[in-house]
């Protein structure tokens, strides 16, 4: 069989409604499938390598170790203990703005109250305003503008007024 005779093999399959084919002679086997019978497919697809593919590799020998140059410790963070985290009440993509043009509802350095709407989350195509329950001023945005966010992911660290 040439490939001409197996491309009007596979057009005949889409055109006829069928969902799959299989030829198989003395030299190959050929199976034909639609779009449509491999979607509805529960079957598993099992790559199997050949045997000089699996055997072990042996790793190569490691450098011997070099002597790290001193490193001056890093400065200690900010304790953080008194900073309340908003973190997303669903899962969705994080928007910071009410659109592309729009300017962010809050910014790092701002005074937020309880009910201010600080950003939205995207789920399922509606736009759900996420607004503040605490009072306070913004110290870090966590979240990256139309990022995707999980459930109870932190958004906002916020210093308690």
């Amino acid at each position: 069989m040439d490939i001409r005779e197996i491309q009007d093999l596979i057009k005949f399959v889409a055109k006829s409604g069928v969902s799959e084919v299989e030829l198989e002679t003395d030299n190959f086997k050929l199976t034909v499938k639609t779009a449509s019978s491999v979607r509805n497919s529960k079957e598993t697809i099992v790559y199997q390598m050949p045997p000089e593919a699996t055997q072990m590799v042996q790793p190569a020998a490691a450098p011997a170790p070099v002597a790290a140059a001193p490193v001056s410790p890093a400065p200690a963070p900010e304790p953080e203990s008194n900073l309340i985290t908003i973190k997303a009440p669903m899962i969705g993509t994080f928007y910071r703005s009410a659109g592309p043009d729009k300017p962010p509802f809050i910014n790092v350095g701002d005074e937020i109250a309880p009910g201010k709407v600080i950003c939205i989350i995207e789920a399922m195509k509606l736009f759900n305003e996420i607004e503040s329950d605490v009072k306070g001023k913004i110290v870090k945005v966590l979240a990256d503008d139309a990022s995707p966010v999980e459930y109870d992911q932190p958004l906002f660290l916020v210093e308690p007024a």
